[in-house]
């Protein structure tokens, strides 16, 4: 028979991973929607600038890594807005601006994988159709970027409540957060309220 007190740590640790499962489930799913958004500013912008135009030859046809890039920087503002504002809120910075950067890094090194493979498609295997450029940017370069900068932004990025859950956060992560739900002020606890 297990001791009297055994039953308590087992149902605090059941109630805890329930409650972390939550918030990875919502943050998840706004993510995804966030993603989406984002998807379709990027693949609209780059199929835009490579395809529309007379003939189906766009302003950036010959150049698909250029039109690529500037999918992505387009891409990036409305990524960082939408989970700023919605996805990660109860994780938000007090410095816009340097949270902006952590996320700007992030997504240059998602870029990276996505232009690797477009690279790799376009230039090694001379495969350069409006399909082939697509799949390899916008789906697998995107798939394995968007893989990195879920990662990353949680790691890096959004990192409150994994610091206050007793994760290993990077110091540079762990600059004062505020609370949008008590109106822009620090929350208790944090750094900025002491």
């Amino acid at each position: 028979m297990a001791p009297e007190g055994a039953a308590a740590p087992r149902e605090g640790l059941v109630r805890r991973l329930r409650a972390t499962y939550e918030v990875l489930a919502r943050e998840a799913a706004k993510f995804g929607i966030v993603g989406g958004v984002a998807f379709v500013v990027n693949t609209g912008t780059f199929n835009l600038l490579r395809f529309a135009g007379p003939d189906h030859v766009g302003v950036l046809h010959g150049k698909p890594l250029t039109a690529n890039v500037i999918g992505v920087v387009v891409s990036t503002v409305v990524a960082w807005l939408g989970n700023r504002l919605w996805t990660f809120r109860h994780r938000r910075r007090a410095s816009a601006p340097r949270e902006l950067l952590l996320f700007a890094v992030m997504n240059a090194a998602g870029l990276a994988i996505s232009l690797a493979c477009l690279g790799f498609t376009y230039y090694v295997l001379d495969l350069r159709g409006a399909v082939a450029t697509n799949v390899s940017a916008n789906v697998v370069g995107l798939v394995l970027g968007t893989l990195f900068r879920w990662w990353a932004y949680r790691r890096f990025v959004f990192t409150t409540e994994l610091a206050e859950e007793g994760w290993d956060v990077p110091p540079a992560s762990r600059a004062p957060q505020v609370d949008d739900v008590r109106g822009g002020q620090a929350r208790p606890g944090s750094p900025a309220a002491r």
